[in-house]
């Protein structure tokens, strides 16, 4: 493990690489680095760790702004806050072009970089650190993490923090969407109570996107499904989702604030 210590404004860095298995079936074969900043106010270098997984997948840990703002300026005030970059993101070690000679062999490797390799990555800073237990920040994919943490290595945690990516137990992905689906609607209507001359504005975008199959910065199709005469098609724009159903003769047109 390699150490750095950092004086900014208003907290003090600790950058660290920590060598791991690739395959920590494997633990005398490959190893890659994983990259943590500790993120600590002044006078709280000897508080309790908070370490903070990312959402994505794919997605670097959160950077720290000098000073510290948001919800880290208010967790040093009780915590050390670990900011890990996940294995093959940020300055961990890159995946680059997938490793492999073949695609089983490449399928493979991606196998490593899931949620029970990046528990197990956190553990093994924890032993190396000398943290008996401490606790943990989950967002939305790093909340998926956070589940497997607490299925295989509970020992290591004093308590658990989410903020989604809670994963549902014992029901189905067509379960979770079909209740995802109703609740996309309730809020459609919400909004288009509170915002009636808004419905006038998305037919007009829907239409545009139908003409020119557009797809341009702000706005992503993300998904697509046709299936018969039924289709469902949702948008993402940068602060709403647009969400448009077409179930034979019944059309909805509808919008929530929420992004995806």
């Amino acid at each position: 493990m390699t150490e750095h210590t950092y004086t900014v404004p208003g907290a003090v860095l600790t950058e660290r690489e920590h060598v791991v298995p690739l395959d920590h079936a494997n633990p005398g074969g490959p190893t890659i680095t994983v990259f943590s900043r500790e993120l600590a106010a002044p006078d709280g270098r000897d508080r309790p760790y908070l370490i903070f997984q990312q959402g994505g997948p794919g997605g670097e840990a959160t950077r720290p702004t000098a000073p510290p703002s948001g919800w880290q300026k208010r967790a040093i005030a009780d915590y050390r806050v670990l900011l890990i970059d996940q294995r093959g993101t940020g300055r961990s070690t890159p995946v680059g072009d997938i490793p492999g000679d073949t695609p089983e062999a490449q399928a493979t490797y991606m196998t490593y970089l899931r949620a029970d390799s990046i528990v197990r990555d956190a553990e093994l800073i924890r032993k190396e650190l000398g943290v008996e237990r401490w606790s943990i920040l989950g967002q939305s994919f790093g909340g998926f993490c956070t589940m497997t943490y607490l299925s295989i290595a509970p020992e290591g945690l004093r308590e658990a923090f989410l903020t989604g990516g809670l994963s549902p137990i014992g029901r189905s992905p067509d379960e979770v969407y079909g209740a995802t689906w109703k609740r996309v609607i309730q809020l459609n209507e919400v909004h288009f109570a509170r915002y009636p001359d808004d419905r006038a504005r998305i037919a007009q975008i829907i239409r545009r996107l139908d003409d020119e199959d557009e797809q341009t910065g702000a706005i992503t199709r993300l998904v697509e499904e046709r299936q018969g005469s039924s289709v469902a098609e949702v948008y993402c724009f940068s602060t709403s989702t647009i969400v448009r159903a077409n179930h034979s003769s019944r059309r909805k047109r509808m919008l929530t604030k929420k992004p995806l």
